[in-house]
């Protein structure tokens, strides 16, 4: 019951003029930059991280959540409408969303997308109200070497789920972990790595490192990339209303989406692309008639979309409880939390429960109005697709270098922005993924706190890692998450010459 009047607090929280108006700011932008091919919703956090630096914390992150939602919603239109995904958590939605838009049912397809959404983030969102306080009650016990041990699992997996090599993901923690070294050690009060650049003496800014990575690297790979082909938009035919057909083939796959997406989505290791692909082969296995998947299934738009919220609302569970990121995204917000001093985690719902407790409800809040607003907006939303993408790179690049500067106006600082957008240019390049050197920098002076704590604790034993059962089977997860790709690498090796 403590449960549901802390939810009915939040809800308060959420209802607030100024915290609506920051939420219908976030969900708009969150649809806005879904829809443009190529900007993610991590890259826009990166972006106005600096902008909200002065504003209200709370606004701010729930403004932040709703670009989340919102994006998660817009990359399904261009999904449907153009057979492009803006975001790779959309690729199942394309393979009968685009089927649909072709054979004149783009309005159905875009309705389902909308509707699953909101049903699996409703849903989603009492599971983080329930589920999230539980964990909370967990950690509160942890000591010092059970959070290092949970973060080694963290920095594991992060590596493993971001890009396609671990060796890649572990090399851009590794860089971020260097990053988090930077500045006056909090124990012994000396410098570290700084150079004699006084600007350095505060560390390295999480703000410039993530506007620099997402935002400027983003906008010159686009660049580079850019051949001046235009997309070819599938108009929306007929209306936008779904049949009775359309609902009984809809509600059972939103359902099974949503039980699928959450779960995956909460686990240290999660993201949103495991659980859609799984909702679509589920959802061509459980149908009726398998012929009509392939040529435009509407079950195989609804399922992947309800995954693909729900996942979404699931990846907060372990930021909000334990203040780790399992997303792109959700390392964003973790920087936002950090601009304003507040550190995710089982203090934070003892310190700021108003805060904590405001955006869970502001996401039902978020979902009301993405239903609310984006349905009759399709046809705005379609325009935009015809914007030159050279015009908005080019703003990004501008926006990316003010931001920085209002937020800290030193020639330092504009510099490491220009080289951390060519580091995160030259890393695209190269296919090493750009999330888990923000997650190093964010998580990296956290874990050396936690390791020296640990050792002062139990004067100096550096078995006291194994001495406890809770953080022995941490490092022993992190440790079997770092070998099994190159066991199972060498076993197909193996494999291979035998035949």
């Amino acid at each position: 019951m403590q449960i549901f009047s802390l939810l009915a607090d939040g809800i308060w929280v959420a209802l607030q003029p100024g915290n609506l108006l920051f939420a219908g700011i976030g969900v708009l932008l969150g649809t806005l930059v879904g829809i443009l091919p190529g900007i993610s919703p991590s890259l826009t956090v990166a972006l106005l991280l600096p902008v909200t630096f002065k504003l209200d914390p709370t606004g701010s992150i729930i403004m932040f959540a709703g670009i989340y939602f919102g994006s998660m919603y817009g990359s399904s239109t261009t999904a449907i409408l153009i057979n492009t995904p803006g975001e790779a958590a959309s690729i199942a939605t394309a393979i009968e969303g685009y089927k649909m838009a072709r054979n004149g049912r783009g309005g159905p397809a875009l309705a389902t997308a909308a509707i699953g959404s909101f049903v699996a983030g409703t849903i989603a969102t009492i599971g983080l109200a329930v589920l999230a306080p539980t964990i909370v009650e967990i950690a509160v016990q942890f000591g010092p070497w059970d959070y290092f041990a949970l973060m080694a699992v963290a920095f594991v997996t992060v590596s493993a789920t971001f890009g396609n090599s671990a060796l890649r993901g572990l090399t851009s923690l590794a860089l971020g972990l260097f990053l988090g070294l930077v500045g006056i050690d909090k124990l012994t009060g000396q410098a570290r790595l700084t150079f004699g650049i006084p600007a350095l003496m505060d560390g390295v800014s999480i703000t410039t490192l993530a506007v620099g990575l997402f935002a400027m690297g983003e906008a010159l790979y686009v660049a580079c990339r850019f051949k001046g082909q235009e997309e070819h938009i599938e108009p929306v035919r007929g209306s936008l209303w779904m049949t009775l057909n359309d609902w009984k083939a809809s509600w059972k796959a939103w359902i099974r989406g949503t039980l699928l997406g959450f779960p995956i989505g909460a686990l240290p290791a999660g993201g949103a692309e495991v659980p859609t692909l799984l909702s679509y082969s589920l959802e061509r296995k459980l149908a009726k008639d398998p012929a009509e998947f392939g040529n435009g299934a509407i079950a195989g738009v609804a399922g992947p979309e309800a995954a693909n919220n729900a996942s979404a609302t699931g990846t907060l569970v372990p930021l909000l409880a334990l203040g780790l990121p399992t997303s792109a995204t959700a390392a964003m917000m973790l920087a936002g939390f950090q601009q304003y001093g507040l550190v995710p985690g089982p203090l934070l719902f003892a310190t700021n429960p108003e805060m904590v407790w405001g955006l869970i409800a502001s996401f039902f809040v978020g979902n009301l109005m993405l239903l609310v607003l984006n349905l009759p907006l399709v046809g705005l939303w379609v325009k935009l697709l015809a914007i030159p993408q050279a015009w908005l790179y080019a703003g990004i690049l501008v926006f990316a270098s003010m931001g920085t500067l209002a937020a800290n106006p030193s020639v330092v600082e504009l510099t490491m922005l220009v080289v951390f957008g060519v580091v995160g240019f030259l890393m695209r390049c190269w296919d090493y993924p750009v999330a888990p050197m923000i997650v190093g920098l964010i998580l990296g002076p956290m874990a050396e706190s936690q390791f020296r704590r640990a050792l002062q604790v139990s004067l100096g034993d550096h078995l006291v890692f194994f001495k406890h059962p809770f953080s022995a089977t941490l490092i022993g997860i992190a440790v079997l998450a770092l070998m099994a790709p190159l066991v199972f690498k060498g076993l197909r090796r193996f494999q291979g010459d035998d035949v």
